[in-house]
C-alpha cells in the first residue's frame, strides 16, 4: 500500500527503508540512499513545531517528526516554536497533502 493511499485514508504512516533504515523523505517505494525496498510504519507520531505564521484567523506551522520530515499543518490553538504535537487529521484535498495537530 503507498503512502498516498493511507493518506487517503487519514492515517499518517513515516516511509522508511527495510535495508538501510533511513527514513525516505518524500516518500517513494523505493529508498533514495540505497535503493532498498521501502516499508510504511504506522503510529501516533510526535513532532515538534519548527515555525508557525497566522493568515485571517488561522494558524498553520511547520511540523518536523524522526528529525527529517517537516510538513506544513493546519493548527486550531496559537502555536509554540518547540511545543510537541501530533497529527489529528490528514488526507489529499485537490491533489495536495493536508494535515492539521493538535
Amino acid at each position: 500500500m503507498s503512502f498516498e493511499s493511507k493518506l487517503n485514508e487519514g492515517k499518517f504512516c513515516i516511509p522508511e527503508c527495510v535495508e538501510c533504515k533511513k527514513i525516505v523523505w518524500p516518500p517513494s517505494d523505493t529508498c533514495n540512499h540505497c535503493f532498498g525496498n521501502v516499508h510504511l510504519k504506522e503510529g501516533d507520531f510526535e513532532g515538534k513545531i519548527m515555525e508557525f505564521s497566522r493568515q485571517n484567523e488561522q494558524y498553520f506551522c511547520m511540523v518536523e517528526f524522526e528529525n527529517t520530515i517537516r510538513i506544513m499543518a493546519n493548527i486550531l490553538e496559537p502555536p509554540e516554536i518547540g511545543k510537541r504535537v501530533k497529527i489529528s487529521k490528514c488526507g489529499i484535498v485537490n491533489g495536495n497533502y493536508s494535515f492539521q495537530v493538535i
